[in-house]
């Protein structure tokens, strides 16, 4: 069975999540560490994402000002 892709409104739903649990008071250091990391991971993915949309917008403006 194949890996089902992540989409851009379930990380920016995660990256929420992260920081609702970093905004506890009762987060040790070592568990806001590792959700920071996860975060930087889940804001690069996102804007990677976003990078390749635009990417592909700009592509498909110039066809179609071609015709």
């Amino acid at each position: 069975m194949g890996k089902k892709e992540k989409t851009l409104e379930s990380s920016f739903e995660e990256l929420n999540s992260i920081i609702d649990s970093l905004e506890k008071e009762d987060i040790s250091l070592e568990d806001s560490f590792g959700l920071y990391h996860k975060g930087m991971q889940l804001l690069k993915y996102c804007n990677d994402s976003i990078d390749k949309v635009e990417k592909e917008l700009m592509i498909l403006e110039e066809n179609g000002m071609d015709e």
